[in-house]
C-alpha cells in the first residue's frame, strides 16, 4: 500500500512543467527560452513549498540559468577519465557555460534507488506511545532518581561508549 504523499498536486504540477519543457524543446529547439521559463517556474514552486525533487530531474537542470540540459541541444556531455581509472561525465550548459561533473561508477546507486530508502521498508522507532513499563512501577520502589543525582561525567561516557 502506497503511503500518503504530501502535496500531491504540487508534485503533479512540477511533473507537468518538466514534461512541458521537454516537449517544447523536442518539437523546436529554438524555444529554449520557453523551456527555461518552465524549468524556472518548476524550481521556484519546489523551493517555495520546500519539496524535494528527484536527483534525475535535478541533474537535467542547469543550476545557473535553469535551462533543461539535453545532449546536443542545450548542453554538451563529455566522458572523461582522471588518473586512468576514475570515470566521470562533464555536462556543460550551452547558454550560460556552467558545467557540472558527475561520477560514473557502475556499482554506485543513489540513496533513493536503494531498498533501504523506501519508506515502507523503514522501521519507525521512537514514534508513538512507549511499550516499556516505567522503572517506578516495575520495581515497586521509591521515586525515580532526578537528573541532579546522576553524575554528568558517567553519563557522557556511557553515551559515547555504547
Amino acid at each position: 500500500m502506497a503511503g500518503y504523499l504530501k502535496d500531491k498536486e504540487a508534485y503533479q504540477r512540477l511533473n507537468f512543467l518538466y514534461q512541458a519543457a521537454h516537449c517544447v524543446l523536442s518539437q523546436s529547439p529554438g524555444n529554449g527560452e520557453l523551456a527555461r521559463f518552465y524549468c524556472f517556474t518548476q524550481k521556484t514552486i519546489a523551493r517555495r513549498l520546500v519539496l524535494r525533487q528527484d536527483p534525475s530531474v535535478k541533474r537535467t537542470l542547469c543550476k545557473k540559468c535553469c535551462a533543461l540540459l539535453l545532449p546536443g541541444v542545450t548542453a554538451t556531455f563529455r566522458q572523461r577519465r582522471k588518473n586512468g581509472k576514475i570515470r566521470f561525465t562533464v555536462i556543460r550548459c550551452l547558454s550560460c557555460g556552467q558545467s557540472k561533473t558527475l561520477l560514473n561508477n557502475p556499482e554506485y546507486r543513489l540513496w533513493v534507488d536503494q531498498p533501504e530508502a523506501q519508506q515502507e521498508n523503514q522501521t519507525q522507532t521512537g514514534l508513538g506511545p512507549s511499550t516499556k513499563v516505567p522503572q517506578k512501577e516495575a520495581k515497586g520502589e521509591g521515586p525515580l532518581p532526578s537528573k541532579s543525582s546522576v553524575d554528568p561525567s558517567k553519563k557522557l561516557t556511557a553515551d559515547f561508549t555504547s
